[in-house]
């Protein structure tokens, strides 16, 4: 690709990358003007929305490349999402995803166990979706539940917690002797930013679907979450997987920070590709194309 065209490429990415942000925030919250203004001053300066989209593009290019050398070298890549409720872990998730080959990389987000699983020794349901060679798998929360909301909430008694402690760290290093590359993030936020963060939440109708009564649980034992994530990082925090923390009060740096991070912990390179050209359609003189009934058509409207 010459100079001109990919500037040119670049430019319609932009461009399109910014109308479907723009899609994504066409609803505001029904917030006071007081509340905005409260919260305003406590945020940093905003990146320049076309800084971010260039940045973002570029480091979207670069996981297309770590995807096609994960799969050239079949290496196995385990990636773990975890914070606070609103802490914007699922916003980098879809960026990251956003561009890459769903049966590549793919979105592990586990609901409540049921009472089977409840039976089962704990990290058994997480096992099947272990990534193969040739594969990358995010986990949109993980095993590190029974450490955070099992805990505070009191899902798990104190033995079982315990024993988690006890185990995850030689679960971990099982998963890295058999080749996973293992990453962990924690999102964190500050309490006012959570309390604005639920606040639009419950302010917009098209993101009320993001709160649930565990989330507002989540608010008043704030605390409780805190020295649950402290101790977390002290007795898991091994050099085999280490922690590593996103500063998530900005949402635009958040994603761009962690994903050039993600990026740099791996030893990706270019792989080769083989020539693609596009083959000449067959023409049949014989042919002619079927007309459909009008039923069969969706009705155009826009």
């Amino acid at each position: 690709m010459d100079d001109r065209k990919g500037q040119d490429w670049l430019a319609a990415e932009l461009a399109d990358t910014i109308d479907e942000d723009y899609e994504l925030e066409l609803s505001e919250p029904a917030l006071s003007l007081e509340i905005r203004e409260i919260y305003k001053k406590m945020r940093p300066p905003a990146i320049d929305r076309r800084t971010y989209f260039h940045e973002l593009i570029r480091l979207q290019c670069e996981l297309i490349k770590l995807q096609d050398w994960v799969v050239h070298t079949k290496s196995k890549l385990v990636v773990i999402f975890e914070g606070r409720d609103a802490a914007g872990k699922g916003g980098v998730i879809k960026r990251i995803t956003q561009r890459l080959n769903p049966r590549v990389c793919r979105v592990v987000a586990l609901p409540a166990p049921t009472e089977r699983e409840k039976t089962q020794w704990y990290f058994q349901r997480y096992v099947p979706h272990l990534p193969a060679g040739g594969e990358i798998v995010l986990f949109d929360r993980s095993w590190y539940n029974r450490a955070g909301v099992e805990r505070v909430m009191g899902f798990a008694s104190p033995d079982q917690v315990e024993q988690f402690f006890r185990d995850v760290p030689d679960f971990e290093r099982m998963l890295v002797r058999s080749g996973i590359t293992l990453v962990k993030y924690w999102f964190s936020i500050t309490d006012e930013e959570q309390q604005f963060r639920f606040l639009i939440r419950i302010h917009d109708p098209m993101k009320q679907w993001k709160l649930s009564p565990m989330d507002l649980q989540s608010r008043v034992k704030w605390e409780d979450y805190t020295k649950a994530k402290e101790e977390m990082f002290a007795r898991t925090n091994i050099p085999e997987a280490r922690w590593f923390i996103v500063e998530g009060n900005d949402k635009k740096r958040a994603r761009l920070n962690c994903i050039d991070h993600l990026l740099a912990q791996m030893p990706y390179e270019e792989v080769p590709h083989e020539h693609i050209a596009l083959p000449e359609r067959v023409f049949n003189p014989d042919y002619e194309r079927q007309v459909l009934p009008a039923e069969f058509y969706v009705p155009e409207k826009y």
